[in-house]
């Protein structure tokens, strides 16, 4: 047998770490005088974009911020959003992007936990950063006023990003990390039930995920795309170094509204967007006349939740490509992708919506996903019945918890990570989610899907957005309670949803409370069914009339 490893070591001539930095370094040596980033008034280069990156990690490191140092963001999606993304790990910091929707206690929480030593903050959320600040006054605040939007002026107290970035060296020789297991982000958990949890993404894994994104959606070069999704929320499904791998356009967006994603779809002729069931609902739903102006293709990508079959027909009628994956934050976003079989294409537009709903296969570089028996860790039979959880393994996976060692331990057991979403496995080896663990409803002694409730409530063309949750019933236990958010001027009663819903279902899977609202949601327009759920609890809260 021969020994292919005698005197063949590993050394810098023939091995080095993995790290999406290198995409910007490549791109503005190949691409340099193509478009980077869109902005209102703004348009730069990658070659621009890269300097700023390399000024900021210069900066940094002149004020003392290096290996292993957390820079906490509170940014919309504007351009300094897209070059923190860089410019951070430049320096050998860990990024940290927070949630802007989030509250104080929220907020503090996770400044203390991560012991950031920076904040970089939108003028908008000027008040709220003078708060932490008074809480934190060691934290360093960079100020970032941004010039295309009516925010409030640059305090003086504050360090002021674009002075900052000035400091630094545009020549600066940033290196890559010593080892792609050394961590480039931190993202926390939304924390419904308990404290927030660190998820700490390492260089491996975020370069992988990148290159997957591209490989997923077929994305070819120079592809221009609309920042729809919020940078804050798993890095942006690491696309901001997905696009810089592709040398393509960063077109930003500090504010959804369905009216503007549409023009400026036409306008810069987005090719690429992604976005929650929610928004993708919003554009279905929007005046005909506000798309007249878009005559070309256009992809875009879905994770959230699972998209009803409606809204996928809706997209494919507007002539959007979508693509549905699926992921956690755990997972750097997403890691399965609902992969499109040509034979698809024969079978009738519901059938097809169906097949694309599901959560499907593994992304191309993550070594596996499964449907588990969480106790006994056996997959469960490719039947479509059967009831398991999803399992993730492989180099899109995060470090682990910061500093929670208890959670990170049991979300590996087995030597897989357990995301608590239930599934069944299709004969045709594609994954479906059926709910996550606590959102099953047992009513009677029957187990009934909340997402299979909502496919059906949202195949009436009046509902915009549904959530089904348990309400508390003497008689069965649990029975589903659907809350529904009607399209604009639409109009419908409580029993016509219900009649639409025995059409469709079994009769115990039919709803007995249905409530009309405005249903609550994240930034990134997922819906909070925690919220829902509360309110569910409370027989008061429910007007059954």
């Amino acid at each position: 047998m021969t020994d292919f490893n005698k005197d063949l070591e590993r050394r810098p001539v023939n091995f080095a770490a993995l790290t999406p930095l290198d995409f910007i370094a490549r791109t503005a040596e190949v691409y340099g005088a193509r478009p980077a980033v869109v902005y209102g008034a703004i348009r730069r280069t990658w070659s621009e974009t890269y300097v700023r990156a390399k000024q900021l990690a210069s900066a940094l490191q002149k004020h003392g911020i290096g290996q292993n140092d957390t820079v906490a963001v509170l940014l919309p999606n504007i351009p300094e959003m897209v070059e923190v993304h860089f410019g951070v790990p430049m320096a050998g910091a860990v990024l940290n992007t927070l949630n802007t929707r989030l509250d104080y206690a929220a907020l503090i929480f996770m400044l203390r936990h991560g012991e950031a030593k920076v904040l970089i903050v939108d003028t908008e959320y000027a008040a709220l950063a003078a708060t932490l600040r008074a809480d934190l006054p060691d934290l360093i605040v960079l100020g970032v006023k941004d010039q295309q939007a009516d925010t409030p002026a640059l305090p003086s107290e504050w360090q002021d990003y674009e002075r900052y970035l000035s400091e630094g060296d545009p020549q600066f020789a940033w290196q890559p990390p010593a080892d792609d297991w050394d961590a480039i982000a931190l993202n926390y958990t939304s924390g419904t039930t308990g404290d927030p949890k660190g998820v700490v993404y390492h260089h491996r894994g975020a370069a992988i995920n990148a290159i997957s994104n591209i490989l997923e959606w077929d994305m070819p070069k120079h592809a221009v795309y609309l920042w729809t999704l919020p940078l804050f929320h798993c890095n942006g499904w690491c696309f901001p170094w997905t696009i810089a791998a592709r040398a393509g356009v960063n077109v930003c967006l500090r504010k959804f509204d369905a009216k503007l994603v549409l023009d400026l779809i036409a306008a810069e002729h987005v090719t690429h967007y992604c976005g929650a069931p929610i928004v993708q609902s919003a554009l279905a739903s929007a005046p005909p006349e506000w798309r007249a102006g878009i005559k070309h293709r256009v992809s875009t990508m879905v994770a959230g939740a699972p998209p009803s079959p409606a809204v996928i027909a809706q997209m494919a009628a507007m002539g959007f490509d979508l693509t549905h994956v699926y992921g956690l934050t755990e997972v750097y976003g997403p890691a399965t992708v609902c992969a499109k079989q040509t034979e698809w294409e024969t079978l009738d537009a519901a059938a097809q919506a169906q097949m694309n709903a599901r959560q499907g296969v593994r992304y191309h570089l993550q070594a596996g996903v499964a449907v588990l028996d969480p106790e006994t860790m056996q997959p469960v039979p490719a039947d479509g019945e059967t009831l398991g959880e999803i399992m993730f393994r492989g180099n899109i996976c995060m470090k682990g918890y910061l500093k929670n060692q208890r959670a990170t331990e049991e979300a590996f057991r087995g030597d897989w990570f357990h995301t608590g979403d239930l599934a069944v496995l299709s004969p045709d080896g594609y994954v479906r989610i059926k709910d996550r663990s606590k959102d099953i409803i047992i009513s009677g002694g029957e187990n009934i899907s909340s997402i299979e409730v909502e496919d059906a409530i949202y195949q009436h063309p009046a509902v915009a957005a549904v959530a089904v949750v348990a309400s508390p019933d003497v008689k069965w236990g649990e029975v589903p309670c659907a809350f529904v958010e009607l399209r604009q001027h639409a109009t419908v009663s409580k029993e016509e949803i219900i009649t639409h819903c025995k059409s469709l279902l079994a009769g115990f899977k039919v709803p007995k409370l249905v409530v009309f609202k405005d249903l609550p949601k994240t930034s990134a327009g997922k819906i909070q069914k925690f919220a829902l759920r509360a309110e569910a609890g409370s027989a008061a809260a429910i007007d059954v009339k």
